[in-house]
């Protein structure tokens, strides 16, 4: 195929002028309340990562999470405590043990974790104890009523046994998850509190992995939303992009990749990606990877269409689907400021309304947030245009999707080629697999169209790709 290019998916102009004033402030508090009002109700199961426990952001996931529960939110928080362990072993000169990845745990070592484990528990009642009397929260708790934790043995452990002639102690596995117990607690309006201790039905101690418990209680309590809290913003592409969402498929290449690095923060993302596919096949159709280092980015995640975190999902978010008069408002409110600034070619609300049917669009949670055209010019030529994404959504590759939809769309009506009109951004598309071409390759009635591009602007030379 072979194309000219005329807009840019990814164009940094729109005007955000008032970003960060109060107008913007009331549109993000106006589109929050359909999620207050989605996850009222709703069960989510949080992992806190020892790493979390130990950063300086604690205190803000704190008052998110008591935040989150003021809101009706069922929550239960699992928490994990590897560093701790690893420095209070250290301190007592004792050997610090790790076969594949899982810690091996021997009676003396036991003695430690468990008191790590503990204080670490009691910690953290202090602080929600703490946070749910805060400014923040506390005139949204209905009635005044305060947060209260409940810890208790919800959790039947089972040992791993010897393995590769390794004999792991106390280091165990999840055998039962106590739900009936856990959902009465939740009834009751209380939070839970778990950590990753648990105990056999001899009475023994295990020591199990944060993710490990925090997934097996997600799937038995048939949560809403099973979310790790971790030192990334979430997954990210080759270009360190943040990835928004992913799919099964799409998550299990991301977790090998994680899982075969060097670096410690690398693995354990590959490990809650892992577990965060485990969930989603077993029920948890929500699973999300969200950064505790970024203030406020699980209210973000939650609360807000862009998301701060990755989603690990079945289900599609939004929609790739055929435009319709309907949506031609939403159309021109992405597209004007293109057009305003000479990006985009003018157009009227009366020509978008005849040439609908050549638009596709991207919904999210019912908004349009990117938006292409295919228009037929002859047996053998289309043209491409109108390429626009909402400012909130540029690094999520909507843009390339709708590319390579609509490339894919003049395939299959036997279109040999396909060619843009641009002004500034050709280098996008040669990223995209087009190649350069000339005017020339043009039909004559489009080498002379009055295009309107904005003051000084000059059309790009021709990119060319057989298809």
């Amino acid at each position: 195929m072979s194309t000219l290019t005329e807009s840019h998916p990814e164009s940094e102009k729109l005007n955000n002028s008032d970003a960060n004033g109060a107008g913007a402030l009331v549109e993000w508090f106006r589109a929050s309340t359909q999620y207050i009002n989605a996850h009222r109700g709703k069960t989510f199961v949080v992992a806190l990562s020892g790493e979390a426990l130990a950063s300086e952001h604690l205190g803000n996931l704190v008052s998110d999470l008591t935040l989150l529960h003021s809101l009706g939110v069922k929550l239960i928080l699992v928490h994990g405590a590897r560093p701790q362990i690893d420095a209070a072993l250290k301190a007592a000169k004792l050997l610090i043990k790790f076969h594949k990845g899982m810690r091996v745990t021997d009676p003396n070592s036991l003695a430690i974790i468990t008191g790590v484990v503990g204080a670490e528990s009691i910690r953290l009642e202090a602080l929600f104890s703490a946070g749910a009397s805060s400014a923040s929260a506390a005139p949204l708790a209905s009635g005044g009523e305060s947060l209260s934790l409940s810890r208790g043995n919800f959790i039947t452990a089972m040992p791993i046994g010897v393995h590769g002639g390794v004999d792991f102690h106390h280091t165990g596995r999840v055998r039962r998850v106590k739900a009936d117990a856990i959902a009465k607690r939740l009834e009751e309006r209380t939070v839970v509190l778990q950590s990753n201790l648990g105990y056999s039905l001899t009475g023994e101690v295990f020591n199990l992995t944060v993710e490990e418990v925090a997934t097996e209680m997600a799937i038995a309590l048939k949560a809403d939303k099973l979310i790790f809290l971790v030192p990334q913003e979430g997954v990210c592409d080759d270009q360190g992009e943040l990835v928004a969402s992913l799919n099964p498929a799409s998550a299990t290449i991301a977790a090998e990749r994680h899982a075969a690095s060097d670096i410690d923060a690398e693995k354990a993302l590959g490990t809650a990606l892992r577990a965060s596919i485990k969930a989603n096949a077993a029920g948890v159709n929500r699973a999300h990877l969200i950064g505790y280092k970024s203030n406020g980015a699980l209210i973000r995640e939650l609360f807000t269409r862009q998301g701060a975190g990755t989603l690990i999902s079945d289900d599609s978010l939004d929609t790739l689907r055929q435009a319709t008069i309907d949506d031609v408002s939403a159309i021109l409110s992405l597209i004007r400021p293109l057009e305003a600034d000479g990006t985009l070619v003018e157009r009227s609300r009366e020509r978008l309304e005849t040439e609908i049917e050549n638009f596709k669009v991207i919904e999210l949670e019912g908004a349009i947030i990117a938006c292409a055209a295919l228009y037929r010019t002859s047996e053998s030529l289309s043209e491409i245009a109108c390429i626009a994404t909402h400012p909130n959504y540029r690094r999520h590759g909507l843009g390339a999707r709708l590319l390579q939809s609509l490339t894919a769309e003049a395939k299959a009506l036997g279109i040999e080629k396909v060619f843009v009109l641009t002004t500034v951004t050709a280098h996008w598309f040669i990223g995209h697999g087009f190649a350069e071409g000339s005017l020339d390759d043009l039909a004559i009635k489009h080498r002379y169209l009055d295009y309107k591009f904005g003051e000084g602007a000059q059309t790009s030379p021709q990119l060319e790709h057989k298809n």
